[in-house]
């Protein structure tokens, strides 16, 4: 079962998508790390239950990379936004015999965690990147189990797109639903956290 494990907010730069997501939620985002393979570094933000926020853009001091970005970063521009749902599975090969479409298993490393993620062999994410990337931790304890507590909750997270009803048709037999809702309408996401200062919409 496919289960929610952390949304991500690209910006033309790191700067610009932490302080979109700092300037929402009112509460700093922490170091994370270089992603070399992909060219690309981001910041994290912990959220209960057990989830987290990733901002995340191209890396200027990594050398590109010799395949397309991930998230589809290469063609990213404009405003920085709520732009992509990760979910994460316990058998990703599984997942993308289900699944195709996600892309192909890609191993990666930085410090203590290992993962396998499903990227796209252009980089682009179905119905307009808004199909859900893929993954499976293969370290014992995810981000989002150690990052720290911030105050804030996901309550609930919507996944718009004119054609939603086939994005769900595919994932429904697979996706544990639970805070997730989707809409018909112009493609992107909005999630809805509670703060310490009342529940805003993070987009």
């Amino acid at each position: 079962m496919l289960q929610l494990d952390h949304v991500a907010v690209l910006g033309e730069t790191l700067d610009e998508a932490a302080a979109h997501v700092e300037r929402a939620l009112g509460v700093p985002m922490i170091p994370g790390g270089q992603h070399e393979r992909y060219g690309t570094h981001n910041r994290l933000l912990g959220l209960s239950p057990e989830l987290y926020i990733e901002a995340i853009a191209v890396d200027p001091a990594l050398a590109p990379p010799k395949e397309a970005r991930w998230f589809g970063l290469d063609r990213f521009a404009g405003p920085p936004r709520l732009d992509k749902w990760v979910l994460r599975c316990d058998d990703i090969d599984a997942a993308l015999k289900a699944l195709p479409m996600a892309g192909h298993p890609v191993h990666l490393e930085r410090g203590d965690l290992a993962w396998t993620m499903a990227v796209p062999e252009d980089g682009l994410l179905p119905f307009d990147g808004l199909f859900p990337a893929l993954m499976q931790w293969r370290s014992p304890v995810p981000p989002g189990k150690t990052l720290a507590a911030s105050g804030l909750a996901l309550e609930g997270l919507c996944v718009s797109h004119p054609e939603v009803d086939a994005l769900r048709d595919l994932l429904a037999p697979h996706l544990d639903t639970t805070g997730l809702a989707f809409e018909t309408g112009a493609a992107g996401l909005r999630a809805r956290i509670r703060t310490t200062h009342g529940t805003v919409t993070l987009e």
